[in-house]
Protein backbone atom coordinates (compact mmCIF):
# COMPACT_ATOMS: atom_id res chain seq x y z
CA UNK A 1 0.00 0.00 0.00
CA UNK A 2 1.39 3.39 -0.92
CA UNK A 3 1.88 6.14 1.63
CA UNK A 4 -1.11 8.53 1.76
CA UNK A 5 -2.13 11.26 4.16
CA UNK A 6 -4.62 10.55 6.94
CA UNK A 7 -6.93 13.13 5.36
CA UNK A 8 -6.96 11.21 2.05
CA UNK A 9 -7.40 7.88 3.87
CA UNK A 10 -10.39 9.30 5.77
CA UNK A 11 -11.93 10.65 2.59
CA UNK A 12 -11.64 7.22 0.99
CA UNK A 13 -13.35 5.60 4.00
CA UNK A 14 -16.11 8.23 3.95
CA UNK A 15 -16.78 7.84 0.23
CA UNK A 16 -16.80 4.03 0.44
CA UNK A 17 -19.23 4.14 3.36
CA UNK A 18 -21.73 6.00 1.15
CA UNK A 19 -21.39 3.79 -1.94
CA UNK A 20 -24.76 2.37 -3.01
CA UNK A 21 -24.29 -1.29 -3.89
CA UNK A 22 -28.01 -1.66 -4.65
CA UNK A 23 -28.19 1.10 -7.27
CA UNK A 24 -26.60 0.52 -10.66
CA UNK A 25 -26.74 1.59 -14.28
CA UNK A 26 -26.58 -0.56 -17.38
CA UNK A 27 -24.69 1.18 -20.18
CA UNK A 28 -26.09 -0.35 -23.37
CA UNK A 29 -24.10 0.20 -26.60
CA UNK A 30 -23.42 3.87 -25.84
CA UNK A 31 -20.62 4.64 -28.26
CA UNK A 32 -19.57 8.25 -27.55
CA UNK A 33 -16.63 8.23 -25.11
CA UNK A 34 -17.59 11.67 -23.77
CA UNK A 35 -21.07 10.41 -22.90
CA UNK A 36 -19.70 7.30 -21.17
CA UNK A 37 -17.14 9.37 -19.26
CA UNK A 38 -19.82 11.82 -18.14
CA UNK A 39 -22.06 8.94 -17.03
CA UNK A 40 -19.21 7.50 -14.94
CA UNK A 41 -18.58 10.90 -13.35
CA UNK A 42 -22.25 11.10 -12.35
CA UNK A 43 -22.08 7.55 -10.96
CA UNK A 44 -19.12 8.50 -8.79
CA UNK A 45 -20.77 11.76 -7.71
CA UNK A 46 -23.98 10.05 -6.54
CA UNK A 47 -22.33 7.01 -4.98
CA UNK A 48 -22.99 4.30 -7.56
CA UNK A 49 -20.55 1.50 -6.80
CA UNK A 50 -20.74 -0.53 -10.01
CA UNK A 51 -22.06 -0.21 -13.57
CA UNK A 52 -22.89 -2.98 -16.02
CA UNK A 53 -21.79 -2.86 -19.64
CA UNK A 54 -23.76 -4.45 -22.48
CA UNK A 55 -21.95 -3.90 -25.77
CA UNK A 56 -23.28 -6.23 -28.46
CA UNK A 57 -22.90 -4.29 -31.70
CA UNK A 58 -20.31 -1.64 -30.91
CA UNK A 59 -16.99 -1.62 -29.07
CA UNK A 60 -16.75 -0.09 -25.63
CA UNK A 61 -15.23 3.34 -26.29
CA UNK A 62 -11.69 4.22 -25.23
CA UNK A 63 -11.95 6.65 -22.33
CA UNK A 64 -9.30 9.29 -21.74
CA UNK A 65 -8.31 10.12 -18.18
CA UNK A 66 -8.91 13.79 -18.79
CA UNK A 67 -12.47 13.49 -20.06
CA UNK A 68 -13.60 11.07 -17.37
CA UNK A 69 -11.96 12.98 -14.54
CA UNK A 70 -10.54 9.58 -13.57
CA UNK A 71 -14.04 8.50 -12.50
CA UNK A 72 -13.60 5.15 -14.24
CA UNK A 73 -11.08 4.11 -11.59
CA UNK A 74 -13.59 4.74 -8.76
CA UNK A 75 -16.61 3.00 -10.34
CA UNK A 76 -16.39 -0.73 -10.97
CA UNK A 77 -17.68 -2.13 -14.25
CA UNK A 78 -18.89 -5.58 -15.22
CA UNK A 79 -19.18 -6.64 -18.87
CA UNK A 80 -21.91 -8.98 -20.05
CA UNK A 81 -21.91 -10.89 -23.37
CA UNK A 82 -25.65 -10.67 -24.06
CA UNK A 83 -28.98 -9.37 -22.74
CA UNK A 84 -30.10 -12.69 -21.22
CA UNK A 85 -26.88 -13.11 -19.23
CA UNK A 86 -27.03 -9.52 -17.99
CA UNK A 87 -30.67 -9.84 -16.96
CA UNK A 88 -30.14 -13.18 -15.22
CA UNK A 89 -27.14 -11.86 -13.30
CA UNK A 90 -28.97 -8.76 -12.06
CA UNK A 91 -32.29 -10.48 -11.35
CA UNK A 92 -30.56 -13.27 -9.43
CA UNK A 93 -29.03 -10.52 -7.28
CA UNK A 94 -32.53 -9.11 -6.62
CA UNK A 95 -32.42 -6.09 -8.94
CA UNK A 96 -35.43 -4.65 -10.78
CA UNK A 97 -34.51 -3.69 -14.35
CA UNK A 98 -35.92 -0.34 -15.44
CA UNK A 99 -35.34 0.85 -19.00
CA UNK A 100 -35.34 4.45 -20.12
CA UNK A 101 -37.64 5.23 -23.04
CA UNK A 102 -40.98 6.42 -24.33
CA UNK A 103 -43.14 3.29 -24.42
CA UNK A 104 -46.90 3.58 -23.86
CA UNK A 105 -46.49 2.13 -20.37
CA UNK A 106 -43.53 4.32 -19.37
CA UNK A 107 -43.98 6.22 -16.11
CA UNK A 108 -42.37 9.55 -15.20
CA UNK A 109 -39.14 9.38 -13.19
CA UNK A 110 -40.56 10.82 -9.92
CA UNK A 111 -43.16 8.01 -9.78
CA UNK A 112 -40.48 5.34 -9.42
CA UNK A 113 -39.19 4.18 -6.04
CA UNK A 114 -35.42 4.18 -6.47
CA UNK A 115 -34.55 3.26 -2.88
CA UNK A 116 -34.47 -0.52 -3.43
CA UNK A 117 -32.31 -2.79 -5.59
CA UNK A 118 -32.64 -1.14 -8.97
CA UNK A 119 -30.73 -1.23 -12.27
CA UNK A 120 -31.52 1.54 -14.75
CA UNK A 121 -30.77 0.82 -18.40
CA UNK A 122 -29.45 3.64 -20.56
CA UNK A 123 -29.63 2.92 -24.28
CA UNK A 124 -27.67 3.92 -27.33
CA UNK A 125 -27.70 7.61 -28.31
CA UNK A 126 -29.71 6.94 -31.49
CA UNK A 127 -31.68 3.71 -31.00
CA UNK A 128 -32.32 3.70 -27.28
CA UNK A 129 -32.38 0.46 -25.25
CA UNK A 130 -31.76 -2.71 -27.29
CA UNK A 131 -34.86 -4.74 -28.15
CA UNK A 132 -33.18 -7.86 -26.76
CA UNK A 133 -33.55 -6.36 -23.27
CA UNK A 134 -37.33 -5.78 -23.57
CA UNK A 135 -38.44 -9.22 -22.30
CA UNK A 136 -36.30 -8.77 -19.17
CA UNK A 137 -37.36 -5.24 -18.22
CA UNK A 138 -39.68 -4.65 -15.25
CA UNK A 139 -40.78 -1.22 -16.46
CA UNK A 140 -39.80 1.92 -18.33
CA UNK A 141 -39.20 5.42 -17.05
CA UNK A 142 -39.01 8.76 -18.78
CA UNK A 143 -37.92 12.21 -17.63
CA UNK A 144 -40.81 14.71 -17.84
CA UNK A 145 -39.84 17.67 -20.02
CA UNK A 146 -41.50 20.96 -20.93
CA UNK A 147 -39.75 21.94 -24.16
CA UNK A 148 -40.07 21.08 -27.83
CA UNK A 149 -37.24 18.51 -27.71
CA UNK A 150 -38.44 15.25 -26.16
CA UNK A 151 -35.13 13.79 -24.97
CA UNK A 152 -31.93 14.77 -23.22
CA UNK A 153 -28.39 13.78 -24.09
CA UNK A 154 -27.86 10.31 -22.55
CA UNK A 155 -25.23 11.53 -20.09
CA UNK A 156 -27.48 14.39 -18.95
CA UNK A 157 -30.38 11.94 -18.58
CA UNK A 158 -28.15 9.69 -16.44
CA UNK A 159 -27.30 12.62 -14.16
CA UNK A 160 -30.96 13.62 -13.78
CA UNK A 161 -32.00 10.04 -12.98
CA UNK A 162 -29.16 9.56 -10.51
CA UNK A 163 -29.98 12.85 -8.81
CA UNK A 164 -33.57 11.70 -8.30
CA UNK A 165 -32.25 8.39 -6.91
CA UNK A 166 -29.90 10.36 -4.63
CA UNK A 167 -32.76 12.59 -3.43
CA UNK A 168 -34.96 9.62 -2.59
CA UNK A 169 -32.14 7.66 -0.98
CA UNK A 170 -30.97 10.61 1.09
CA UNK A 171 -34.49 11.08 2.45
CA UNK A 172 -34.63 7.34 3.24
CA UNK A 173 -31.28 7.47 5.08
CA UNK A 174 -29.53 5.17 2.62
CA UNK A 175 -26.32 7.21 2.72
CA UNK A 176 -26.23 7.13 6.53
CA UNK A 177 -25.19 3.46 6.67
CA UNK A 178 -22.82 1.46 4.48
CA UNK A 179 -24.49 -0.78 1.90
CA UNK A 180 -21.29 -2.74 1.29
CA UNK A 181 -20.41 -5.50 3.79
CA UNK A 182 -17.54 -4.77 6.23
CA UNK A 183 -15.11 -7.22 4.56
CA UNK A 184 -15.78 -5.65 1.15
CA UNK A 185 -15.28 -2.16 2.59
CA UNK A 186 -11.94 -3.26 4.01
CA UNK A 187 -10.88 -4.85 0.73
CA UNK A 188 -11.84 -1.78 -1.30
CA UNK A 189 -10.16 0.54 1.20
CA UNK A 190 -6.85 -1.20 0.50
CA UNK A 191 -7.36 -1.05 -3.26
CA UNK A 192 -8.42 2.60 -3.27
CA UNK A 193 -5.50 3.67 -1.08
CA UNK A 194 -3.19 2.32 -3.81
CA UNK A 195 -4.86 4.31 -6.60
Amino acid sequence: MRDITERRAQRIRDVLSRRQADLTLVINNIHDPHNVSAILRSCDAFGVHRVHLLYTDTAFPALGKKSSGSAKKWVESVRHPDAATLAASLKNAGFRLIATGFTETARPLPQWDLTGRVAIILGNEHRGVDEELAPHVDGTLYIPMQGMVQSLNVSVAAAVILYEAFRQRQLAGCYDRPSLPPDELERLDGIWCDK
